[in-house]
This record gives C-alpha cells, sequence and structure tokens, in this order.
C-alpha cells in the first residue's frame, strides 16, 4: 500500500482536485500568516495593489477586473477605509459616483504586505524549486481564465 510521505510522487489515487486542493490549503495557510501582522486578507490587498499601481477608481470600475461582485467590493472599500487604508472622493468628471484611492498608510502597508507574501509563495514554491513562479501563474489563470462565479 502506497503512503504520502511528502515525498515523491504522489499516490494514483489522487485525483487533480485533491491535490490542487492540497497545495492550495498550504498556500493559503503561509499566505494568512503572512497577511496577519497587517489585518488583511488577499482581496483586500489586491484592492490595494491595483489602486496603487492603477490610480483611483470607482468601486465598479475596481471589481470588474478584480472579478469581485459589486456588494461584495462594497464591503472590502468599507473595511479598507475603516482601517484608513483607502478613501472615497467625489468623482470630478460624474458626480454620482466616488473615486476609491489609497492613502499614502494604504500604500505603505500595500507594499510591505505584498513583500510578506513574495515571500510566503517563495517558501511556498521551495518545495517546487524547478517551478517559475511567473509561469506556474500564467499557467493558473489560463486554466481558470474561463471560469464565472
Amino acid at each position: 500500500m502506497s503512503t504520502d510521505d511528502g515525498a515523491g510522487s504522489p499516490p494514483r489515487a489522487y485525483r487533480l482536485q485533491y491535490l490542487l486542493k492540497r497545495a492550495h490549503l498550504r498556500l493559503a495557510e503561509l499566505t494568512g500568516q503572512a497577511l496577519a501582522p497587517y489585518g488583511l486578507d488577499p482581496r483586500e490587498l489586491a484592492v490595494l495593489v491595483t489602486l496603487t499601481q492603477d490610480g483611483p477608481q470607482s468601486q465598479q470600475e475596481l471589481a470588474r477586473p478584480l472579478q469581485v461582485d459589486r456588494t461584495t467590493m462594497v464591503a472590502i472599500v468599507d473595511r479598507l477605509e475603516g482601517l484608513e487604508l483607502v478613501r472615497r472622493r467625489p468623482d470630478p468628471s460624474d458626480r454620482r459616483k466616488n473615486l476609491i484611492e489609497p492613502t499614502e498608510h494604504g500604500r505603505q502597508t500595500g507594499a510591505d504586505a505584498t513583500r510578506a507574501v513574495d515571500a510566503a509563495e517563495r517558501t511556498f514554491l521551495d518545495a517546487a524549486a524547478d517551478v517559475d513562479a511567473a509561469e506556474l501563474r500564467d499557467l493558473l489563470w489560463a486554466l481558470g481564465r474561463d471560469f464565472r462565479h
């Protein structure tokens, strides 16, 4: 009988879904530990990074590329605003909507949290030294590209 000792190949009975789930749980554990000091979850960090890289956006504009429904985006922005990581301000071109922008504290927290998550991802990939993180990210994106939640 085959046992899973963490070395070599998995038992043949372990299906792809099971193996991906195990890998996901390990990465989620490492990422959660990395983000804990910042009080953020991965979606909140994604919002901070997007705003820092792409500039102020409306909640609707922000929700689309992150594939988050509007209700969830409102809750994320409310939480980030409560932590003083983002602020809402009126959109000068359309008074009916607000733009979300990171505060200076939000920019710094986002940068620090990103470095912590990068380190967690490197730790995760240490088990597969020959795997290129960028290639794996591209592969996972391609595999999940047509998923609609």
